[in-house]
């Protein structure tokens, strides 16, 4: 093919093109994503696929299924932990590293609810705590701590917070709550 095969005949400003084609590996690529782009839309879920939404909901459900159970302990576990004294220890660690900038050291609170009462804002049994230890109080600025730590963790604090009912220490905060026996 000669220079002048080459040429287009349109002609602007006294500049003149060539008919250069496209690489052959440009045009393979541009007809590749046309075709992955219609099957890529027939499994969204707009056509025939089951989607990558519906995929998605089915590995979390299976993931979940395969995940094994939280590790809650029962009211009888915790009230058994209570008397053991390394765990008392063990969760007093916990309750001063985490807890104590909130309800002070000796449980007497301080931004959060005085818990060496007989009163208890969110319930005062071993479960009790032992959920809001848990799950939090996000209204009142309280994490949830079963995010954070570990379970055998939120056993121990929950049975030191129990042990604290009662020893109503100087300075203390007044009584939030309902009053447990």
């Amino acid at each position: 093919m000669s220079e002048r095969d080459r040429l287009i005949d349109h002609n602007y400003d006294g500049i003149q093109e060539y008919d250069n084609p496209l690489p052959r590996w440009w045009v393979i690529l541009f007809w590749a994503t046309i075709v992955f782009s219609v099957l890529y839309w027939f499994n969204l879920g707009v056509g025939i696929g089951p989607g990558r939404i519906a995929q998605y909901e089915a590995e979390v459900a299976a993931a979940r299924a395969s995940a094994p159970p939280p590790d809650v302990s029962s009211p009888d576990e915790l009230a058994a932990m209570a008397t053991n004294t390394q765990v008392l220890e063990a969760g007093k660690q916990v309750f001063v590293t985490n807890c104590a900038s909130c309800h002070k050291p000796d449980g007497g609170g301080l931004i959060g609810p005085n818990l060496t009462d007989n009163a208890w804002i969110h319930g005062g049994t071993l479960a009790e705590i032992h959920k809001t230890v848990t799950e939090g109080v996000l209204a009142k600025g309280m994490p949830p701590w079963g995010k954070l730590l570990k379970p055998d963790q939120i056993d121990a604090v929950t049975v030191y917070v129990a042990s604290l009912k009662g020893t109503n220490p100087p300075g203390a905060k007044a009584a939030e709550g309902t009053v447990v026996p």
